[in-house]
């Protein structure tokens, strides 16, 4: 049966002893107390000397639980370095994605200003200009190549006018609404442009093959007189692009002729302008009015 909850530790023999050897520590420890207080009074020196012992014997405890704190304290303040580095180490990528992020719009700022400028150049000196716009978006259609530009009918633009860069001739305008206009562009199937050889003066056909290059064809047949790297520009002939507009540049030999790549992406450029043709006759509209005036 278990002790009641009242029991005195007296009926324990455990107890007992516990109750009496604590008592006997306690006396223990005061009369060390006061053998060392009376030491210290009567007899300092011998006292330093004890205390000398006692610190030799608690120094390796000691410093044992001091190595053992600082250990605890190394990994708790390791683990908060770590994990703040962590943090930082986020933050600092995250601002220098920001940071990249600005980098690339600033470097597309300030090539869309250098472009524009270059066309606002290019309008200037240009005594044959109509308009000048954005190109808005470009279209491929099977193996059609058109560009949209941001200039129409009521800014003068006709169909049949040779569309430009500062880079080159980009196309003509094959449909002209109110406020934008759809440009045939010079790797079109349906393009074909008379040219030149800017090294020789040699004349050259180039023709668009639908695939963003041009077939480039010499009016000589017997050799091949193309380069990697060569130009070829407009030579005026047929009186719809002006000469000297530069048109490609060879990147490959074929066998007759060569393969050339233009000198104005529409992907790569922002604003063009629009000319008048180097003859006036040269418009699709121009043949029924010199008719009507026969």
């Amino acid at each position: 049966m278990a002790p009641p909850v009242s029991a005195r530790p007296g009926w324990s023999r455990r107890a007992q002893y516990g109750l009496f050897f604590g008592f006997l520590a306690v006396v223990a420890g005061l009369l060390v107390g006061l053998a060392l207080l009376a030491l210290s009074i009567v007899a300092p020196s011998a006292y330093a000397g004890v205390r000398g012992a006692a610190l030799d014997i608690t120094a390796p405890v000691t410093g044992a639980m001091r190595s053992v704190t600082d250990t605890v304290g190394g990994l708790v303040s390791g683990a908060g370095n770590y994990w703040d580095a962590a943090r930082q180490n986020g933050a600092l990528r995250e601002e220098n994605a920001k940071l990249r992020r600005q980098s690339i719009q600033a470097r597309a700022i300030f090539q869309e200003n250098g472009q524009l400028k270059a066309a606002l150049a290019l309008r200037e000196r240009s005594a044959v200009a109509v308009a000048s716009g954005r190109i808005v978006g470009s279209s491929l259609e099977s193996e059609r190549r058109f560009a949209v530009i941001s200039a129409g009918s009521r800014d003068g633009v006709m169909v049949g006018m040779p569309v430009r860069s500062p880079d080159g001739l980009i196309g003509r305008v094959v449909d002209s609404g109110m406020l934008a206009s759809r440009v045939l562009l010079v790797s079109d199937r349906a393009n074909i442009v008379p040219t030149r050889l800017l090294r020789g003066n040699q004349p050259v056909i180039a023709t668009g093959r639908g695939d963003g290059t041009i077939d480039l064809r010499p009016l000589e047949v017997g050799r091949n007189p193309f380069k990697p790297g060569d130009i070829v520009v407009t030579s005026g002939t047929g009186g719809l692009y002006p000469p000297n507009v530069p048109v490609a540049r060879v990147v490959r030999l074929d066998d007759d002729g060569a393969i050339a790549v233009p000198m104005a992406d529409p992907a790569d450029a922002s604003f063009a302008i629009v000319e008048r043709p180097y003859e006036e006759s040269a418009l699709p509209s121009a043949a029924p009015a010199e008719e009507a005036q026969r």
